[in-house]
């Protein structure tokens, strides 16, 4: 039974291991009890009830089944199968004494049936003719009330079965020896069992002292390479409240998955199109249900691009620099949940605001610059600028598989005045859609990538990809949902922000670097 899952149970069977799980306590309880019946009644020679099934052979009339038995069970063992032949010819021995001494027993029992006890002995029976004899007369007619004038003769029954009585003594004592010998030879096989069962005790103490050495080799060798591999599955090693898996061992394994998608996503050759259907695209209509919603969130994210990022109480912290690239965080968890808010800048040069928001925004290639995605589509277009989608994310074990479902929403911000610069902003926020199946763990999100293009006048007025850059502002609350461990979501954080913005502007840079520039 499972420690923590009052449903839960686990069965194992050689090197496999079922995990099951019942409808309730009870049902659990029922399974356990017959599998539990049945694997005693299975077990093979050594268990207690094997034994003492066996010990109830020890008949003579089953002495054939306990051979066959004996012989296929240990037919290799010339020692045993030797003495099992013995046991066969006493059997015939036994089998043939026995008819006789029935025999004898029923000749008695006939005797006694049929009233003739009295004249067991001619001297007890008087003759009416001879007058000297004394037991003539009265005596006589006394010694007829104990004859039974309907039985048979006595002598005929004893000239029957007298021959059986002659030798009983010596067919008695040779029934016990016969038994004796059946006895001394059972007790030479039992030893012999003994025997077998200690050497195989022997040989398996053997096999686990080897299957250690190479586990204890196998784990250096792992070591040597500089990262242990988690070999252990199972329910109880994946993410959950109950996991048994260390906060090392954890990132190590989501670390090593990550590892495998950045290597697929590096050999992506051909484009992987969304299956979406173009509806014609309209403004979004005041009166819709999100429209003062992503009004209200664009306007939040434009105010927090400006917020300090370093020093002060609740500011920002640094967690990763490199170049022009910084990433900052603040520690934020809610019911033991990691939602830490995130902030990154970055600048790029030879590509625009309104590029790189572009084809952040677009469902068509999302595809094309996310690796860590299995699909992306596209579940109700609201508006030319607005679409609800729905991605399920590729799954790293040992954490389980999510989703999200989220608006997307594409604007242009002009200045105010001719000091203040456009701007692009692209906002994903969650949302809810009854037609979209909760089948994975949901992450929620608020993310915003905000872009504005900054270009060095040249002296003869063409403007090229030489004379732009675009400055990235990207900020992301996401409750990841689930068990994962706050320090393994915070390492992953680290490492995946900084690599996904570098992965994503250069896969900007290298679709528009032929094509004309996007203002």
């Amino acid at each position: 039974p499972h420690q923590f899952d009052d449903c839960r149970f686990d069965v194992g069977v050689n090197d496999s291991v079922w995990y099951l799980r019942a409808k309730d306590e009870e049902e659990r309880q029922k399974w356990m009890n017959a599998i539990e019946l049945h694997r005693q009644a299975e077990s093979g020679y050594g268990s207690e009830n094997n034994l003492r099934r066996h010990g109830s052979l020890m008949s003579l009339t089953s002495a054939c089944s306990l051979s066959t038995t004996s012989t296929s069970s240990f037919k290799r063992g010339r020692g045993l199968s030797e003495k099992v032949a013995e046991m066969e010819t006493f059997r015939d021995i036994l089998c043939r004494q026995i008819d006789t001494l029935q025999g004898y027993f029923d000749s008695c029992a006939s005797a006694v049936s049929n009233g003739a006890v009295q004249e067991l002995h001619e001297d007890d029976i008087g003759d009416p003719d001879d007058p000297h004899d004394s037991s003539s007369g009265s005596d006589h007619h006394q010694g007829q009330l104990f004859h039974n004038p309907n039985s048979k003769d006595l002598a005929s029954i004893l000239q029957q079965h007298g021959g059986h009585a002659v030798d009983f003594k010596g067919e008695a004592l040779t029934f016990k020896a016969t038994t004796m010998g059946i006895i001394h030879t059972l007790t030479h096989c039992i030893e012999l069992m003994a025997q077998r069962e200690e050497a195989w005790k022997k040989r398996l103490e053997k096999e686990v002292e080897r299957r250690k050495k190479f586990e204890e080799a196998y784990k250096s060798a792992s070591l040597d390479r500089g990262k242990q591999k988690l070999i252990i599955g199972g329910p109880d090693f994946e993410e959950g409240p109950n996991s048994q898996m260390k906060e090392e061992e954890f990132y190590d394994a989501v670390d090593a998955g990550l590892d495998r998608l950045d290597e697929k996503f590096d050999e992506m050759m051909t484009e992987k199109a969304s299956a979406v259907s173009h509806h014609s695209k309209i403004s979004l209509n005041p009166h819709h249900p999100l429209y003062n919603e992503i009004n209200q969130l664009v306007d939040n994210h434009l105010t927090r691009m400006d917020e300090k990022t370093e020093g002060g109480k609740d500011t920002w912290q640094v967690i990763a620099e490199e170049g022009d690239l910084k990433v900052y965080k603040r520690e934020l968890e809610v019911n033991g949940v990691v939602i830490d808010p995130l902030k990154a800048s970055y600048v790029v040069k030879g590509i625009t605001g309104h590029e790189v928001c572009h084809y952040f925004w677009s469902i068509d290639v999302r595809m094309d610059w996310d690796a860590t995605l299995e699909s992306s589509v596209c579940t109700d277009w609201l508006a030319e600028d607005t679409f609800v989608s729905h991605n399920v994310i590729k799954r790293v074990w040992p954490a389980s598989q999510r989703d999200a479902l989220f608006w997307s929403h594409l604007r242009h911000v002009t200045g105010s005045n001719d000091e203040d610069p456009d701007r692009w902003i692209v906002v994903n926020y969650s949302t809810e859609d009854p037609k979209i199946p909760n089948k994975y763990v949901r992450v929620t999100m608020n993310v915003a990538m905000i872009c504005e293009t900054i270009i060095d006048p040249p002296a003869d007025g063409n403007i090229s990809r030489d004379d732009i850059k675009c400055k990235i502002s990207y900020t992301a609350e996401v409750n990841p949902g689930g068990w994962a461990p706050a320090s393994v979501l915070r390492a992953v954080y680290k490492r995946e922000y900084p690599k996904f913005l570098k992965r994503f502007t250069s896969y900007v840079k290298d679709t528009v670097k032929d094509k004309p520039i996007m203002f």
